[in-house]
């Protein structure tokens, strides 16, 4: 089966995934940006291209409201 994303962006959807099951909400940008060691503008492009490639969906103007739409089969492990 051929994966629909990059091993990066792959790495930013299994962070989204931890990161709710252990605090119980999804990141925000800033969370990523400070785990991955990255700029908020890398970070929102990320974000935009997971958004535009139908992995992630989020509710515009509403913070923290990343929701992933794969199942954790489909994800890597985070490294």
């Amino acid at each position: 089966m051929k994966k629909r994303f990059t091993e990066k962006q792959g790495q930013y959807l299994a962070f989204i995934h931890y990161y709710r099951k252990v605090n119980g909400r999804p990141p925000a940008e800033a969370d990523m940006q400070h785990y991955f060691r990255v700029t908020p503008p890398s970070v929102h492009q990320m974000v935009l291209t997971l958004e535009a490639n139908g992995l992630i969906e989020r509710t515009p103007g509403q913070g923290r409201s990343i929701r992933l739409l794969l199942s954790r089969e489909e994800l890597p492990d985070l490294r």
